[in-house]
């Protein structure tokens, strides 16, 4: 490795690998030419008994969905994927040269124990071009390390995470996550889950993603999901609050780099989950809360919480019209805004758990749940692994859908 000057971020040591602009923009990080106005797709399924399934599920849901997007994005999250690696952080990187992976590469190795890496198996699709050099790491943080540092080994992996993205020239972390990874890229859904192979994978939790940027580009790194260690975000709608919402989050000491409104709905739910052990309901109340004209109509106890938390959390309140489906280490949460401005549809079948954003997309890989629904305005659908921490979903779950 070539040694370099260092640079301080977050309390971690970041060397010093900027690089000079020596031209246009690789091609993968410029916005298309026939972007347009649109819709996005997305799909999530977790089998609460941990039972693992193929990626292809996934892929197949998401197929069923292509004329929600245009193909300049599509992606997927799968947990549990590597059951020979459980506990490292698996860090999926995407790469603009060789430059930029060999100055990643000295920075992984002076913060991480590197057990293995490889690039991420990929094959020839027609339709996918352009991509970036696409490689993976499976780390563990050194214990003497942290405790020079004095941060959580979470803080640890999420600084150098920021680092990353914001430091270092060429260099993407799609994600960072225990046992879980995110695959995307700009293409069709089913055209991203070819080129990844994921019918060579298979994992307890899959979420998916088929993209139609409006205020964002088309690029490789922008596409869904996004990822913070083991929470991926994929989302269709629009978030009108992200100034008030970046804001908030920047006094908390995240970056936020990515070019997308989508990016701060990943770090409030880590802020809220991770930082202040909110339990996923009250965070999701939280982020959809309702509005003050109803509080006010609510009895006594609940005006005093809804009150309570719509002060706290204020800022991290989303605006817009959204949905969302969240991936996390032990389960699965998908949520709309307030007001239902984005599709979503549930269901259930056995110990798997459904949501898209078309009932047909749930139907492709499950032709009869035994129950299915339309979920409210704001009210989360959450699945959870067996044994994970409580948290039922409220009771006041909405009509079926016949």
């Amino acid at each position: 490795m070539i040694d370099r000057p260092a640079r301080k971020y977050g309390g971690l040591t970041l060397p010093g690998t900027k690089i000079p602009d020596v031209g246009p923009r690789p091609s993968y990080t410029v916005e298309a030419e026939e972007g347009i106005l649109g819709n996005c797709g997305l799909m999530g399924v977790c089998d609460e008994a941990g039972e693992r399934m193929s990626g292809e599920l996934a892929v197949r849901s998401m197929a069923s969905m292509h004329d929600r997007g245009n193909g300049l994005g599509g992606g997927f999250a799968g947990y549990g994927i590597y059951p020979e690696h459980p506990e490292h952080y698996a860090f999926h990187m995407m790469y603009a040269d060789e430059d930029a992976r060999q100055d990643t590469e000295f920075y992984l190795a002076r913060h991480f124990a590197i057990d293995h890496e490889e690039p991420i198996p990929t094959r020839a699709v027609r339709g996918i071009q352009d991509e970036p050099l696409l490689h993976r790491y499976f780390c563990r943080v050194d214990a003497e390390r942290l405790q020079e540092t004095q941060l959580s080994e979470a803080d640890y992996v999420v600084h150098a995470f920021m680092d990353i993205n914001s430091g270092i020239d060429g260099a993407f972390v799609a994600s960072a996550g225990r046992n879980m990874g995110a695959f995307k890229g700009v293409g069709f859904p089913e055209e991203i889950g070819e080129f990844y192979r994921l019918d060579e994978y298979a994992g307890w939790t899959w979420t998916g993603h088929g993209r139609f940027p409006t205020n964002t580009p088309g690029w490789w790194g922008g596409a869904h999901p996004f990822c913070l260690l083991d929470y991926s975000i994929v989302h269709n709608g629009e978030i009108s609050s992200y100034g008030i919402n970046k804001r908030y989050l920047e006094s908390h000491g995240y970056q936020l780099t990515l070019r997308t409104d989508t990016e701060v709905v990943t770090y409030l739910f880590d802020l809220m989950l991770r930082r202040h052990e909110l339990p996923v309901e009250i965070a999701c109340r939280a982020l959809a809360a309702p509005f003050w004209k109803d509080i006010d109509l609510m009895p006594a106890d609940d005006k005093e919480f809804y009150t309570a938390l719509r002060t706290v959390y204020g800022p991290g309140l989303l605006n817009g019209p959204f949905a969302v489906v969240l991936g996390m280490e032990d389960g699965m949460v998908a949520l709309n805004d307030r007001i239902k401005l984005r599709p979503l549809v549930a269901a259930r079948d056995g110990n798997r758990v459904y949501v898209a954003s078309e009932e047909s997309a749930i139907r492709e890989i499950c032709p009869k749940p035994e129950k299915s629904w339309m979920p409210r305005a704001g009210e989360p659908v959450i699945a959870r692994l067996r044994g994970a921490a409580s948290g039922a979903v409220p009771q006041s779950v909405p009509a079926e859908v016949n």
